[in-house]
């Protein structure tokens, strides 16, 4: 599939099958997260496969919209592992966490996997359900699928503004 095809037909799946994620198609997905680019490479994500019972009970626990994947991953940073920028008021984490995150939503699309970005939790209450370190801040879950039979993007998927409304030239 062309890229341009793939971003524009890739949705947030909000109902999934039973079919479970084949393993090479996973490894994929990683892999797109792990060659994600980040800020003076210092590579500061950390991904946390959720697909036994007792991890996708605390995923269940923290957010409703797990929506029935069988996969979830919690894509975190290592907060004392970031770039500060000119003036301290930002750092790369939360940015760098968001483009792995993206590199992987869209290989999962093209590997015919299915998903949704998911930040309707806690996630101080999730880190701590997880057990995850203290320096690492969890940006997103994503979920990861094959959406049910019947499943389509939402109604307002392909409304998109003009390039005119988002963009300006200076």
């Amino acid at each position: 599939m062309e890229f341009s095809e793939l971003i524009q037909n890739r949705y947030s799946c909000k109902k999934y099958s039973d079919t479970k994620v084949d393993e090479e198609a996973l490894q994929a997905i990683l892999e797109a997260g792990r060659m994600a680019p980040t800020a003076k490479n210092l590579q500061e994500q950390h991904i946390y496969v959720v697909q036994s019972k007792k991890g996708i009970a605390k995923i269940d626990e923290a957010t409703p919209c797990r929506y029935g994947a069988p996969v979830c991953l919690v894509v975190a940073f290592h907060k004392n592992n970031v770039f500060t920028y000119p003036g301290g008021k930002r750092d790369s984490g939360i940015e760098d966490a968001t483009i792995v995150a993206t590199h992987m939503l869209l290989a999962a699309a093209n590997q015919g996997v299915d998903s949704c970005w998911v930040n309707f939790f806690d996630p101080d209450a999730l880190a701590a359900a997880l057990h995850l370190p203290e320096d690492e801040e969890i940006l997103m879950i994503m979920d990861l699928g094959h959406a049910a039979e019947g499943v389509k993007p939402l109604p307002n998927h392909s409304s998109r503004k003009s390039l005119a409304e988002t963009v300006s030239y200076i």
